[in-house]
């Protein structure tokens, strides 16, 4: 059975909803960041025991039947590839784009995505700075265009149908909700994190993340 570590306040999150969205049975470990208040007895990222599993301290991570792997994207590439479905490149190409729009998710989004998350909303120092939260949105007005236009063949990332392009590219997107305005220069946006948002994978995921501790 797949067994993802990790809770669901962390990246975790991506690994859970396409585990939801495969149908696919796991057993979640919970295991929460060093830097948040850990509860006695709970596992955290730099437990001896889980450092046996992922040395990087760092979490998410997988044990699929014997195969341990890190980085929840690459993470999901590999769920999605095994498992097959409409959310899996269907073709070589297919495969090439999703790989693509993840790194592009990750390297030209994140990063600042990051920045609007806790400088408007809070981060583990308890400092907010308006300053990176502004910096940070600026530096997403290049990406949000690039990404609107992208949705306007069929509204999905690859294909038009959601895939995993999609599921990893709107986790890191996520990121940037609390600077409305960059959505509503970029309604594609606005509307296809929407579209997978609803879907019922993403909703059960959610509904267990806002159960757990903050």
């Amino acid at each position: 059975m797949l067994t993802i570590y990790g809770v669901y306040r962390s990246r975790a999150s991506r690994n859970i909803w396409l585990a939801e969205e495969l149908g696919i049975p796991f057993k979640q470990v919970p295991v929460i960041q060093h830097y948040r208040s850990v509860p006695a007895g709970m596992l955290h990222t730099r437990s001896p025991e889980f450092l046996k599993i992922n040395p990087n301290g760092l979490i998410p991570s997988i044990d699929d039947d014997g195969l341990v792997l890190h980085e929840s994207l690459a993470i999901n590439l590999y769920l999605a590839r095994k498992h097959g479905g409409p959310v899996a490149g269907a073709t070589v190409a297919e495969e090439g784009e999703i790989a693509m729009w993840s790194l592009w998710a990750a390297t030209g989004v994140e990063p600042h995505a990051i920045n609007v998350l806790y400088h408007r909303l809070g981060n583990p120092t308890g400092v907010k700075d308006p300053k990176i939260a502004d910096a940070a949105v600026e530096a997403l007005k290049g990406p949000f265009a690039v990404l609107d236009k992208a949705l306007a063949k069929s509204g999905w990332l690859v294909g038009d149908r959601f895939t995993v392009a999609d599921l990893n590219t709107a986790e890191i997107v996520r990121y940037a909700q609390p600077a409305p305005e960059l959505f509503e220069t970029a309604p594609r946006v606005k509307a296809w994190l929407a579209a997978c948002q609803a879907r019922p994978a993403f909703k059960k995921m959610w509904a267990a993340r806002d159960a757990e501790p903050a």
